[in-house]
């Protein structure tokens, strides 16, 4: 057991000294598939804002939300749950999708799922530019906890990264469980607070829908701050416990399956 760990410490320190590889290949991905394109990623900003204007002005009415609170809710939600399941999605077939550079350069092969993160991070930043719009339209404004996004992202990208190098090295194996992953992917978008917020639930629901959803806790230590309050305690705990526990579950499986990862490709 600590000799798999021992090489997947390894792999990533060769990640970490190669990093700027990473975010090379990540921006190149983008620019990649908007080649030629003038807007380039804006598009999927400009989607993306569509889609949180038609989903807000009708959800609001069916929960009877007042729009001031339930917009940038809204909004700030579906911008972190896209980043974070596509994140998932495509990490789930990062050594899939990079089979050729795999079998013919010698690189690290945790520096593929860092480059899947990174480049939903930068598509990330492309979308957060909805958030001061909807936030000028419903008059919400911002407060001193906004500082809490950082170390809330750090998190967040933490926990996206372990879940992409574990299912990037099962899904290599088991070349069904992409699709069983976006399908789990779709269930937790429904029962996480995302186009629907806690307060909406009894007590009772809230208890079973709720608490115990590791990606409420999530975004709530990034969407939070951004709305105005502080994560609480228990965002906190369940983020890093969550975190901490799934990095060593996927270092030890990605160290202890690494050597057979290119022939299964």
């Amino acid at each position: 057991m600590f000799n798999d760990i021992g090489i997947a410490v390894a792999d990533l320190k060769r990640s970490r000294e190669k990093i700027y590889l990473a975010l090379m290949l990540g921006w190149q991905d983008i620019k990649q598939r908007y080649r030629r394109s003038k807007l380039g990623p804006f598009w999927l900003t400009i989607s993306m804002g569509v889609m949180i204007g038609m989903i807000g002005i009708v959800f609001g009415q069916v929960l009877n939300s007042p729009m001031k609170e339930y917009l940038p809710f809204l909004a700030t939600g579906i911008i972190l749950w896209t980043c974070f399941s596509t994140s998932v999605m495509e990490g789930s077939t990062s050594f899939i999708d990079a089979q050729g550079m795999i079998r013919q350069l010698d690189l690290p092969l945790s520096l593929y799922p860092i480059r899947v993160l990174w480049r939903n991070i930068v598509i990330c930043g492309h979308n957060i530019i909805i958030l001061p719009l909807v936030f000028l339209i419903v008059g919400k404004e911002i407060t001193w906890n906004i500082f809490w996004v950082i170390p809330g992202f750090i998190v967040f990208s933490w926990n996206m990264l372990w879940i992409s190098l574990l299912l990037g090295t099962f899904c290599t194996r088991f070349r069904d469980m992409p699709q069983i992953v976006n399908s789990l992917i779709q269930v937790f978008f429904y029962v996480t607070p995302i186009i629907w917020m806690p307060g909406a639930l009894s007590a009772r629901s809230a208890s079973l829908l709720v608490e115990p959803n590791p990606a409420y806790h999530l975004l709530q230590i990034v969407r939070a701050p951004i709305l105005g309050s502080s994560p609480t305690v228990m965002n906190w705990i369940v983020s890093v416990v969550v975190a901490l526990i799934g990095s060593a579950i996927a270092v030890w499986f990605f160290g202890k399956y690494k050597k057979r990862i290119a022939y299964w490709l």
